[in-house]
């Protein structure tokens, strides 16, 4: 998330946004706030409440800003590791990066000096953030200028914001893995944003997104535009099909037609003979309307989710993701008691949530449970953002949707195929897939 506003509580703004994008991230939040004179950062660990509460972030001033809140892919949660990560330059410039996504190819340097900080030797500098600062650290020019020499020798999937000399900069990898869009705010001044529901939370206007393989820069003569890569687009798809708010558009589809047509498909792809449609709440919930209305089929609420428990699926341990499985849901067992019910979940990656679901609606007297699941079998790792690090934590490798069905209990289990969720999902080239298909848009 990235604020310019002449006037402004960055501050208060940023923390306003990422409250907007808490489900993006849980295990640590930071914001990194200044002007041409310098740049002051907080970070902490836990949610925005936890990590950014006013009396840490009041001293926080200028007229630019960035913030962050972390899922750990590639490094341990730690403060070490939240994010934005503040450095300064050999000429002696500060400035500060926030980072979503994989990058790959990355050089390894020698040390980063953080502001205020002891220097890191580089090898140990684990985040992917942090080793960019490094090399950024060392280039001569503006940000903008060291970002578009550098991300041409990296891969992988990265949406940057940055600050420095007073100016806002963001960029996006060449196949736009993850989204990144532009807003104009009320009262002057602009936005840039994982998802246009943080824009909506500040009142700007969302004008556009921010190309694959574009660099961004606003400043006081507006915003400047500059290219540093071929676009070859492979938005993931599980944004929509998961990570996103439902709220939020990406790649310009509105987040919940996409999830409410998933589910009108899979009634038609894998129909079931039951009584009541139910959702795995929350995210699913719009896929099982869907499917209560392409099947005819009545749709109720079947679970209850505690609204104080975090996301299971981006914990950052298994420990923690079964912990939170078994916190989170408790069934309704007045609605299910004695019906047949088919339970919608938007995707099945390790089986923890849905094998509780099934043993407590059992428990609650369902006469009969079906799984059905608004996206194709999970089968193949993520490189790209998505903490699925190989095949083996993933229970449909090597496993039949029938052997599935048998683990988790249930009477039956289906599937949406990919080339269906790829046309719900409006076109089947520009996206990336790979974790359902196989098929990497990248080495």
């Amino acid at each position: 998330m990235g604020i310019w506003a002449r006037g402004a509580q960055i501050a208060d703004m940023l923390t306003d946004a990422l409250f907007a994008l808490q489900h993006r991230g849980q295990e640590s939040a930071g914001l990194s706030v200044g002007d041409s004179s310098g740049i002051a950062t907080h970070r902490g660990m836990g949610l925005v409440t936890e990590a950014l509460p006013a009396a840490a972030t009041r001293h926080l001033s200028g007229h630019v800003g960035i913030g962050h809140v972390r899922y750990s892919t590639s490094a341990e949660s730690s403060l070490d590791n939240a994010q934005p990560f503040a450095a300064r330059t050999a000429a002696g410039a500060d400035f500060a990066l926030a980072h979503n996504g994989n990058l790959t190819m990355l050089p390894v340097p020698v040390e980063v000096g953080a502001v205020g900080g002891p220097a890191v030797e580089r090898r140990h500098a684990q985040s992917d953030t942090r080793r960019l600062a490094a090399l950024l650290k060392d280039e001569p020019g503006s940000l903008g200028d060291a970002l578009a020499r550098i991300l041409p020798r990296t891969g992988g999937a990265y949406c940057f914001v940055g600050v420095s000399a007073g100016a806002l900069f963001a960029a996006r990898d060449p196949r736009g893995f993850r989204p990144l869009s532009i807003g104009r705010l009320a009262g002057g001044g602009w936005a840039v944003a994982s998802e246009t529901v943080a824009l909506d939370n500040l009142g700007a206007t969302a004008l556009r997104d921010v190309a694959p393989g574009e660099i961004v820069e606003v400043g006081e003569h507006g915003v400047h535009s500059r290219r540093f890569g071929s676009a070859k687009p492979a938005l993931c798809v599980f944004e929509h099909v998961y990570i996103a708010r439902p709220d939020s558009t990406i790649g310009g589809r509105s987040v919940f037609d996409v999830r409410r047509a998933l589910g009108v498909a899979l009634a038609r792809c894998a129909p079931a003979d039951a009584d009541l449609v139910i959702p795995v709440p929350d995210t699913a919930r719009i896929a099982a309307l869907g499917y209560a209305e392409g099947s005819g089929i009545p749709y109720g609420e079947g679970l209850f989710r505690s609204p104080y428990v975090n996301r299971s699926f981006i914990q950052p341990s298994p420990g923690l993701r079964r912990r939170a499985v078994r916190a989170k849901l408790s069934p309704i067992a007045s609605a299910v008691a004695g019906r047949r019910v088919v339970v919608v979940d938007d995707s099945v990656v390790r089986a923890n949530s849905i094998k509780h679901v099934v043993a407590i609606l059992r428990k609650a007297g369902a006469a009969e449970v079906h799984v059905r699941v608004a996206s194709p079998s999970v089968r193949w790792p993520c490189f790209f953002g998505v903490d699925i690090g190989t095949s083996d934590e993933l229970v449909a490798d090597r496993r039949s949707a029938e052997q599935i069905a048998d683990l988790v209990n249930a009477d039956s289990l289906g599937y949406l195929p990919a080339e269906v969720m790829l046309e719900q999902a409006h076109g089947t080239t520009g996206f990336c897939a790979a974790c359902f298909t196989g098929e990497y848009p990248e080495e």
